[in-house]
């Protein structure tokens, strides 16, 4: 299992905005991930007093760079992702931070090349699903922007 300073080592999220606690079990194609910081007071996702079940995305996609750090070469420098859309997601609450204990928080790599990658996601509590869906998510940003000749 990999803790906290595992994670904030190897994805660019730091302080309480690293939202996930620990790695309980990955492979080649998927990660499951452990967290309680739903329920802290000063989550830099909270609004209004509360956390929304939407916030389960940035959840979701944290497990998806912690993913790719895994399976990135030790000799790599891990290669910043950026999620570029969220399709099919269904939230099944209204809220996360009223929930307490762990949230569960899986991704699955559905396909994907050396630049794009296609997740599906869910994050869950106590063996209920609270929202899920799926993410694009593209590797090199800059690939996006050049014109094609």
């Amino acid at each position: 299992m990999l803790d906290r300073a595992w994670i904030a080592a190897h994805i660019p999220h730091q302080g309480s905005m690293c939202l996930l606690d620990t790695v309980s079990e990955w492979s080649e194609n998927s990660i499951a991930c452990r967290t309680s910081s739903h329920t802290d007071p000063a989550n830099p996702l909270r609004a209004e007093g509360r956390l929304g079940a939407a916030n389960g995305i940035e959840y979701a996609a944290q497990a998806m760079a912690i993913h790719g750090a895994l399976l990135a070469s030790s000799d790599d420098q891990p290669r910043q992702g950026y999620l570029t859309s969220v399709r099919s997601v269904t939230l099944h609450t209204a809220r996360l931070d009223d929930l307490p204990g762990e949230l569960l928080v899986r991704a699955e790599r559905l396909s994907g090349d050396a630049n794009n990658i296609l997740y599906q996601f869910s994050v869950s509590h106590a063996d209920r699903c609270l929202l899920e869906g799926r993410a694009a998510v593209v590797l090199d940003a800059s690939t996006l922007s050049k014109e094609q000749p």
